[in-house]
């Protein structure tokens, strides 16, 4: 058994914490000579009913997932990551992350940051790295702020 990683599959949000989990995998990725997955997920189930109103909110959420992939992609290759891929995919990232995108690209690791939410939130929702975490058939590392 290899304890080096061979897919690395980082989420992000744009938040402080999906930062941090970045350069987390971009130091794993460098170390595992590792492929490095970096995912954005547009979580359309909460704007369905405003999208049928007025659809800028969600083309303002997609550029803003377009651009911070482009910006990340443009950080792993100067981090001298040799093999890094984007994917932007819509619905909810707890179920997206961990079943979907780990699954097609064969991801050995999810990197995620830890999240904001407070307790009561917590307990209704579960935040995403809970979930993600609680789904995974692969390791999972979560990234807190220090």
């Amino acid at each position: 058994m290899s304890l080096n990683y061979q897919t690395i599959l980082v989420a992000i949000d744009g938040s402080t914490e999906s930062e941090l989990a970045l350069q987390k995998a971009f130091k794993l990725a460098k170390r595992d000579e590792a492929k490095l997955v970096i995912a954005y997920v547009i979580d359309n189930r909460t704007s369905a009913s405003i999208e049928h109103y007025d659809r800028t909110l969600t083309e303002q959420t997609e550029k803003f997932g377009v651009d911070l992939l482009k910006q990340y992609l443009h950080a792993a290759v100067e981090a001298g990551i040799k093999d890094v891929e984007t994917v932007l995919e819509y619905g909810s990232p707890k179920v997206k992350i961990p079943r979907d995108i780990a699954k097609s690209f064969h991801a050995d690791l999810i990197v995620a940051g830890a999240t904001g939410i407070n307790a009561v939130e917590r307990l209704f929702i579960g935040s995403v790295s809970e979930n993600i975490t609680r789904r995974a058939k692969c390791d999972v590392l979560i990234v807190r702020k220090p």
